[in-house]
């Protein structure tokens, strides 16, 4: 698939989702804010309740850019762990490498945050981490690999490039952008991380299967 078509897919899954995967996703569903396809702007029947919860399940699924054997890995081990399953499981996916160094500001999409680390840009405590889903621990330092800062998409990311299409670095990361440094200082919680889900719909949508 090529670029072009990659970012029209994008496009679209975000139109059908609701939610903006990407910056230019964001553009486009400013200017068209309905579902893609000659329907789209004509008002959609009542959604079955297990219509809701799928919705809503590929949405987190979008915006971490997972397959569903991954979500439900994740989902599984969020269910045994102690207190609220959504939230456990939103916090779980959160502390995926992929994932913070995207909220830290060294990339513009998940997608390339995911590319930076396979690519073996990223360094946790000093060491390459070439996996995604690698789950960071609060303490761990994130920083990209010295012989790498030089490259053109690090210098964007180390001038505050990213600023304007991402959110504002959450209070669970301390950021050195300047530096491409980042710190796990604790375990994210729910109400921090910015995506947009009811994960209660989430969890009910796989306790029913």
């Amino acid at each position: 698939m090529s670029k072009t078509s990659r970012t029209r897919s994008k496009v679209r899954l975000s139109r059908a989702l609701g939610v903006a995967l990407t910056p230019k996703a964001a553009r486009a569903m400013e200017k068209r804010p309905y579902a893609p396809g000659q329907h789209g702007r004509t008002r959609r029947k009542t959604d079955s309740d297990f219509a809701v919860r799928l919705r809503e399940k590929q949405r987190l699924r979008a915006q971490y850019g997972l397959r569903e054997k991954q979500l439900r890995i994740v989902f599984e081990e969020a269910r045994r762990t102690a207190g609220l399953t959504g939230e456990n499981l939103v916090e779980l996916l959160e502390m995926r490498l992929d994932a913070l160094v995207l909220r830290a500001g060294f990339a513009r999409t998940t997608a390339q945050a995911r590319q930076m680390v396979v690519h073996r840009h990223i360094l946790v405590d000093g060491k390459i981490v070439d996996r995604p889903s690698f789950r960071v621990k609060p303490g761990q330092q994130i920083h990209v690999k010295p012989r790498s800062e030089e490259r053109e998409m690090f210098q964007v990311a180390a001038a505050g490039g990213h600023a304007e299409v991402l959110p504002p670095v959450p209070g669970y990361l301390s950021v050195e952008v300047d530096k491409l440094q980042a710190v796990l200082t604790r375990r994210p919680k729910r109400a921090e991380v910015p995506i947009q889900c009811d994960v209660q719909l989430v969890v009910e949508y796989y306790a029913a299967r």
